[in-house]
């Protein structure tokens, strides 16, 4: 900064020269500048406030108060259970003194961390405060030297980046999702996926990180009084197997994991008619999702905590044969992939007679369920990492790096066209997606992404 400066000054700096000789001895010049000195040691102050502003704000500072906050979150979750138990103690006052001991150092711990709390805000707030007043002073310093610019060299660099900049914007829109032809009107009038943004929501499980395989997401059909429930389900046995569905009141429940109720589907973990596979989807109050060791679509009615399932087509693929993967690996116990749309449910598989490539089937509401209209796709299984289904048209994901996934294929279930370069990028928080379902009432994308559990709008045409 120091040297451009400099030498737009000295650019611009306008000299009188006036020359005198007499005779025998030497010439005498007498230089006049045009305009004052550049002002070198206020340059240099400017820098040296921009230096210790950078040192003075660290990352550990900007994500100190979210750690403090969880903190004390999570005390008084353990306050509130230690005070449930007291409530609940009836044994003649023989414990009552030393539940009431660890809930009153339950209690200085909070008010420990609530002080630090309060000391770090207001620490933040007052550094805040004089960054501001810091900035402001260097912008009007800034200001001041440009004046000596007689050049006008920094205002054109200035308006070379505008243009740079306009032109990386133009270049990225020419090389943006392509607009996909024109919308349906009968099942999509909303017209037809364009784009996927977000994260939305991005958070672990109460879990925490022991059960990398899962699903998650909102009822589209939801029974009376559960229009704002939201279901889990972690695969809580090898990564592959679970027998129960967990449920939260709001989304707030589940980000912060409190309060959920577990449905139970087998007392035993796995068995008959328990859960094998991530990629599960409630719909109608009722669970749909692979039947452990059958080719069989399951159907869980959590009213009734019933099970009755619908067998696939003979020699379909199952325990683990036809999982979803990409060249590094392969989403275990992945051969059936059920997801939602506007019309109802849809279960994708696949089987050696259609040489691997994508099977997409409706799947019929009832007690039990059964298969109903089928189509075959030219899309081999094993080089999508996840599919759904929006507006009866089916899509594929795949991995791109550990940032990015795209959808790049789609299958109108319509028309039958089929299509390979959709090129919609998906933002992703980790680097596997183990499942991935759409959600017609509200338009979002819900993926279960290596135990955290995040959401995408999806953008339509």
């Amino acid at each position: 900064m120091k040297s451009s400066l400099l030498s737009v000054w000295t650019a611009a700096f306008f000299l009188t020269l006036f020359s005198q000789c007499v005779s025998g001895k030497d010439c005498v010049c007498d230089l006049k500048s045009s305009c004052h000195p550049f002002p070198m040691e206020k340059l240099d102050s400017i820098r040296t406030s921009a230096n210790q502003c950078r040192k003075s704000i660290t990352s550990t500072q900007i994500t100190e108060v979210d750690v403090l906050m969880l903190g004390v979150q999570r005390r008084l979750e353990q306050l509130e259970e230690s005070v449930s138990v007291l409530e609940n103690e009836d044994d003649g006052d023989l414990y009552g003194a030393v539940s009431l001991r660890i809930i009153e150092l339950e209690l200085a711990e909070i008010l420990q961390f609530t002080g630090k709390l309060n000391k770090t805000i207001n620490f933040h707030k007052w550094l805040s405060e004089s960054t501001a007043t810091e900035l402001r002073n260097m912008t009007e310093g800034m200001k001041e030297l440009e004046s000596f610019d007689l050049s006008l060299v920094v205002s054109k660099q200035r308006e070379n980046q505008r243009i740079k900049r306009e032109l990386n914007e133009c270049q990225h829109e020419l090389q943006a999702t392509p607009q996909p032809p024109t919308p349906r009107p009968r099942r999509c009038p909303q017209g037809q996926l364009v784009n996927v943004t977000g994260p939305r929501t991005y958070a672990l499980t109460q879990y925490g990180t022991s059960y990398p395989y899962g699903a998650w997401g909102k009822d589209p059909k939801p029974a009376p009084g559960k229009e704002n429930t939201y279901w889990l389900v972690a695969l809580t046995s090898s990564s592959a197997f679970a027998n129960y569905v967990r449920h939260y009141s709001s989304l707030s429940t589940i980000l912060v994991g409190v309060g959920p109720v577990d449905t139970v589907i087998s007392s035993s973990n796995p068995t008959t008619n328990t859960i094998i596979g991530p990629n599960v989807v409630q719909y109608g109050d009722a669970l749909y999702y692979g039947c452990y060791n059958t080719p069989s679509v399951c159907r869980f009615n959590i009213s009734t905590r019933s099970v009755t399932n619908a067998p696939l087509p003979q020699n379909s693929g199952f325990n683990n044969k036809f999982p979803f993967g990409h060249l590094d690996a392969t989403y275990i116990y992945t051969d059936l992939d059920f997801t939602t749309d506007e019309s109802g449910v849809w279960v994708v598989y696949t089987a050696p007679d259609n040489f691997g490539n994508v099977i997409l089937s409706e799947v019929i509401e009832g007690s039990p369920p059964s298969l109903g209209q089928t189509w075959r796709t030219s899309l081999h299984k094993r080089t999508a990492t996840n599919t759904f289904v929006a507006c009866g048209v089916l899509y594929a994901t795949r991995f791109l790096d550990k940032q990015t996934e795209e959808i790049f294929y789609s299958f109108d279930t319509e028309t039958k066209e089929e299509r390979y370069d959709l090129k919609i990028h998906i933002k992703k928080m980790q680097t596997n997606i183990q499942s991935l379902n759409y959600n017609p009432r509200d338009r979002m994308l819900y993926a279960y992404s290596d135990a955290y559990i995040i959401s995408y709008d999806a953008v339509f045409q």
